[in-house]
């Protein structure tokens, strides 16, 4: 376990520590496990695993530090009309430090056939963000400061997103914008309000079948945000018998994350990954943990071959 230290020493040397490092702050939340929570990042997703799905995930963020990422996300979609379209609602809570932000977004997509195996989807996504800040949480001062920032609730921002998502039985490809409206956020850098920027995500993902009992599937999901250095995340697991899925992830520039999912049954599946900084915010850290749980109804085809994997 790392050494503690006191609240507002934590504060301090964290965005000491981030500065120093020339990081950048967070904008939208990012997640290890991404190949589980597809529809939060691209709507083109919507409706593509050919059955009702839900997904929930929660993920803390460099355990031990005071303030740092806590996140939860929620989503459910389904096809309808015989699978053209597809309709979904999804949900994140993101705090980071005295800032709270909420997204709801629904979502739609209509499908294409391009061949016998493939289609590709157009998503469009519409909902709010909320923000709150309490900046009481996150700063240390004396009553009647002049220069106390005054608390934002429940401040209420439309957003509108698309993405594209093109895939098969055994690969996808994906391009979105969650959000192309512009907006106020919490910079965790500054400690204050400022614009929001947009981010632009590019996914893909491949499933080789290397036996009857063993399936491996590479993938990668990066994120552009003007600004901003890019991120890039490239994992690679591995399913055996249907049930057991190891892995392993790297952020690039970032951490390096291991991950594990066990399929209960045919229609309920746990995931956990853990990351460990490659940044000497590790010396403050012990890690981040992320829990995933997925329900999907039986299929009652087996058109979409891996569904467990996209």
């Amino acid at each position: 376990m790392k050494k503690k230290y006191p609240v507002l020493h934590y504060y301090l040397l964290f965005w000491l520590l981030v500065l120093g490092c020339g990081a950048y702050a967070q904008q939208d939340p990012q997640y290890t496990q991404y190949m589980y929570n597809t529809l939060v990042v691209n709507p083109g997703y919507t409706g593509s695993t050919g059955n009702l799905e839900a997904n929930l995930l929660h993920r803390t963020q460099w355990v031990g530090i005071d303030g740092a990422p806590q996140t939860q996300a929620f989503s459910i979609h389904a096809p309808v009309f015989n699978e053209k379209i597809g309709l979904g609602l999804s949900a994140v809570n993101d705090k980071i430090g005295p800032a709270n932000e909420v997204y709801v977004d629904a979502n739609f997509s209509y499908s294409i056939n391009v061949g016998l195996e493939s289609k590709i989807a157009f998503g469009l996504k519409a909902g709010a963000r909320v923000l709150d800040i309490d900046w009481s949480k996150g700063r240390y001062y004396q009553e009647g400061d002049p220069l106390l920032n005054t608390n934002i609730n429940n401040k209420i921002n439309p957003a509108i997103g698309a993405g594209i998502y093109y895939y098969t039985d055994t690969y996808y490809a994906g391009v979105s914008v969650p959000n192309f409206l512009r907006a106020d956020y919490y910079d965790d850098i500054q400690e204050s309000t400022v614009s929001d920027r947009l981010h632009y995500y590019v996914m893909g993902g491949y499933v080789f079948n290397l036996s009857n009992n063993l399936k491996f599937k590479p993938a990668v999901l990066g994120k552009i945000v003007s600004g901003a250095p890019i991120t890039v995340d490239v994992s690679a697991n591995f399913l055996l018998y249907e049930k057991l899925t190891l892995g392993a992830s790297y952020r690039y520039d970032d951490s390096v994350s291991a991950l594990a999912g066990f399929q209960i049954t045919r229609g309920i599946f746990v995931g956990y990954s853990y990351d460990y900084s490659t940044t000497d915010l590790n010396k403050y850290n012990d890690g981040s943990h992320e829990f995933v749980l997925k329900f999907q109804l039986v299929p009652k085809s087996t058109r979409i071959k891996s569904p467990r994997f996209f």
